[in-house]
């Protein structure tokens, strides 16, 4: 008997929930995050290990750009699935821009847990683009005492283009660009427009003129074509 009636006060729960996470959903979606963090809290402070409110709460948090908040929320949730690559991702990108806003002794000490965060998402998820990214970010902009390395950015870049040529030709041009390798950053930058074709391949090969190269005339015409080819 206790078996049963646990079990239909469980169903009470969960069909009472599912209207309100409809609501605080639908308030992300609108870009209404103050309302939608308040309808969260109320959510988990009936169901504590709601995996949807509390990566919400993280995102939102983050949004807000208080990341110490943020990391909390998504180190409960590795806490609570800590098999899900996702949240070792969201809270190392967490925990980075954090350390970016600390003092400089108490990011180097986060440096490592930043970076094994990553790599734990990619070894839950051998197919997680957004990780490798990160790495790649994170092996550019630390110095190399510190353990910044072109090598191995270039690695997460191969990487990315055996899972996306879009994204290991973009990847690639980011490291040739921010190493003022222009020519060879046009080079990747033309080949993720020619397989990708999106807003973002063509930013990237504009922007590289407009700003990196002093051809403004060039990225007025990558901008003229990716127009062309989206008028309906």
């Amino acid at each position: 008997m206790k078996y049963f009636t646990l079990l239909f006060c469980l169903v009470q729960v969960a069909a009472v929930s599912q209207p309100e996470m409809s609501a605080a959903e639908k308030l992300f979606s609108q870009g209404q995050y103050q309302q939608a963090q308040t309808e969260f809290e109320k959510i988990v402070a009936q169901q504590p290990e709601n995996l949807k409110a509390l990566e919400r709460l993280g995102d939102i948090h983050c949004l807000f750009k208080d990341w110490e908040s943020g990391m909390k929320y998504y180190k409960r949730l590795k806490k609570i699935q800590p098999s899900e690559a996702t949240y070792h991702y969201k809270y190392g990108g967490a925990l980075g821009m954090y350390a970016k806003e600390c003092n400089k002794f108490k990011a180097l000490g986060l440096i490592g847990e930043i970076r094994k965060s990553f790599e734990n998402a990619i070894a839950l998820n051998p197919k997680h683009l957004e990780a490798r990214w990160a790495l790649i970010e994170l092996y550019l902009q630390l110095p190399g005492v510190v353990g910044g390395s072109e090598s191995k950015a270039q690695r997460y870049a191969s990487e990315l283009e055996r899972l996306s040529a879009v994204d290991g030709y973009l990847a690639k041009g980011r490291i040739a660009e921010y190493f003022d390798r222009f020519i060879t950053a046009e080079k990747y930058y033309k080949r993720a427009v020619e397989v990708g074709r999106s807003k973002i391949c063509y930013q990237k090969l504009a922007d590289l003129y407009k700003n990196k190269m002093n051809q403004p005339e060039k990225a007025r015409a990558t901008w003229a074509e990716f127009s062309n080819k989206n008028k309906s």
